[in-house]
């Protein structure tokens, strides 16, 4: 039975998914009459700490009910100038981080021997150039990455900062919009701060922030994209919040019970970045069909929350035309990443219609070009299976079990006998190793507290992990930074679980009053300590590292110490 409005949910039907509230409470049902609702539902996973920034809570007015207005009152804080000052200075430590020595070393390095080149090709000719025969080159991703790169070759010319600084500042942005993230998810500063972090320490993340392959482009449209979805849920919710107090009946039928119509522009947004993710490599096209599927759920889940008798109909009634138009913005995008191509006669396959003796009418005709283009794309992708000394396995990657060694030299001084600077695609390794039981936690508690948070961290981190077993399947080549955009989200595992070893639920054994209050306050300090050494050893961790991830020149045996897994590492 469904809370209608003004209405108290029953105590047995929590139904704790859609809730912008703790999953802690699904421990134990809130109930707006219960003295004890309110501070179970600051106990959380991602849980408010003492001190930290909570939704507002505000008395029941206009009818409506104190758990549904907890469940649809979105995180609001934007201003708090204390987390802005938090998220200023990660972001430049991560900042600075990417950007000291970032011309080095000198020359193209790994895939750098491809992507700089179309880049400064583009600018000369508007698509990529095959200088050998100076013609068009047949190229296999999309333009938008190469486009960013293009960017800081503009600006800097064809060198080493030219080339790298776009991917520098993208990483330094990416942890910016992962702290902010966090923080909403979580309503907590500190949680949101340990996410950015975290990541700003990891060093897969800070190698291919400092040179110039696609996949720090990759991950930044992606992450983005989430924000954005989260933004957009909360969006959603405020107004449903907004439309009760106002009078609005949830239970009448036709338009009467629904929302008045409104752009739901994070949404857009949140789709014109997919098709951004898309331009750069067309992996990001599975996030495409796992956020949909969240913002069904949770369009379904604030429904319920408001009241709304039939929610998956309405749903459907309401979203469709608007999902439908994101779809189209999507592919808007994507295809304007190929302006170039488009607005000259030198790309590949530009002309391919006339060139097969075909009639070529405007537009259609550019458009099946481009198609052909694409097809043509996607059976070299799907044939590629030649072998290469780094490439890896999707069970391999969370393990390190095949990092990629971007540079290797001894040809330098380190004041010892013999030196060597090395730069090694590897995660720090405490961080890394944390993924896996900190995905099988999370699964836990999603399943055992109905958590949104669990769910689209999960399903994001299927989307980008799971295609690649299934190609594994097919004996395709693939490289570790594949991983890339599955980073954040495993990042976002671990400091759900972070959240939930600082701020356990509640006992139901210690509701009883006396010593509860007190033992609350113990465990949050000593999951509070445990969280903070945690992260301090994964600081620590990062700077063992460090040297092999920028090709620092260190004594060999210093180079040979940080070999932690032998040959797998070299």
């Amino acid at each position: 039975m469904e809370p209608t409005h003004g209405q108290c949910a029953p105590d047995h039907t929590p139904a704790a998914y859609d809730r912008g509230v703790t999953p802690a409470a699904t421990a134990q049902t809130a109930s707006p009459t219960a003295p004890e609702a309110a501070p179970e539902a600051a106990e959380t996973t991602g849980a408010v700490a003492d001190g930290e920034d909570r939704p507002a809570s505000e008395p029941e007015r206009s009818g409506v009910a104190e758990i549904v207005r907890r469940r649809l009152l979105p995180f609001e804080a934007r201003l708090d100038p204390y987390s802005w000052l938090a998220t200023g200075v990660i972001v430049l430590i991560a900042g600075i981080l990417r950007l000291v020595n970032l011309d080095r070393p000198k020359g193209l390095i790994f895939g750098e021997v491809y992507y700089p080149t179309d880049a400064w090709d583009m600018l000369q000719h508007g698509v990529e150039w095959d200088e050998k025969n100076n013609g068009p080159a047949y190229v296999v991703h999309p333009p938008l990455g190469k486009w960013m790169i293009a960017i800081g070759e503009q600006i800097f010319g064809y060198n080493e900062w030219g080339w790298r600084i776009s991917g520098a500042v993208i990483g330094t942005l990416s942890i910016l919009i992962m702290i902010r993230v966090a923080r909403r998810m979580f309503h907590s500063t500190v949680l949101g701060c340990a996410a950015g972090l975290l990541m700003a320490l990891d060093g897969f993340h800070l190698v291919l922030s400092r040179i110039a392959l696609l996949d720090i482009f990759l991950m930044f449209f992606i992450v983005a994209a989430f924000g954005t979805l989260v933004m957009d849920r909360d969006s959603r919710r405020a107004r449903w919040l907004r439309a009760l107090e106002g009078g609005l009946d949830p239970t009448a039928p036709g338009p009467a019970g629904r929302l008045p119509i409104g752009v739901p522009w994070w949404r857009i947004a949140t789709f014109a970045l997919l098709g951004c993710a898309c331009a750069v490599k067309w992996s990001a096209i599975w996030f495409v069909p796992v956020f949909v599927l969240m913002i069904v759920l949770w369009e379904v889940g604030a429904r319920r929350s408001a009241g709304v008798a039939r929610p998956w109909r309405d749903t459907f009634i309401g979203e469709t035309g608007w999902l439908a138009l994101g779809g189209v913005v999507m592919v808007l995008t994507y295809t304007a990443s190929w302006s170039g191509w488009f607005f000259t006669d030198e790309g590949y396959f530009r002309h391919w219609l006339a060139d097969n003796g075909q009639s070529e009418p405007p537009i259609i005709g550019p458009l099946r070009n481009l198609w052909h283009y694409h097809v043509e794309a996607y059976k070299f992708h799907s044939g590629l299976d030649d072998k290469h000394q780094y490439q890896s396995w999707p069970w391999q990657w969370l393990l390190l079990g095949r990092p990629i060694a971007f540079h290797w030299t001894t040809d330098g001084a380190c004041g010892a006998s013999s030196c060597a600077s090395h730069i090694l695609l590897l995660g720090t390794p405490l961080l890394w190793w944390s993924f896996i039981p900190a995905l099988v936690a999370l699964t836990w508690f999603g399943i055992a507290r109905r958590d949104w948070r669990a769910g689209a961290i999960l399903l994001s981190v299927a989307a980008a992990l799971l295609p690649w077993f299934y190609f594994a399947t097919q004996h395709r080549t693939m490289f570790a930074f594949y991983a890339l955009p599955a980073e954040p989200f495993l990042v976002l595992a671990v400091v759900y679980v972070l959240g939930a070893i600082m701020n356990p639920a509640r006992s139901l054994a210690t509701s009883d009053g006396g010593g509860s209050t007190e033992s609350g306050v113990d465990r949050r300090m000593v999951g509070a300590v445990v969280a903070g050494a945690y992260v301090l050893l994964v600081a620590v961790c990062f700077a063992y590292f460090y040297p092999i991830y920028v090709g620092q020149f260190i004594p060999y045996e210093d180079w040979s110490a940080r070999m932690w897994l032998g040959s797998r590492w070299i």
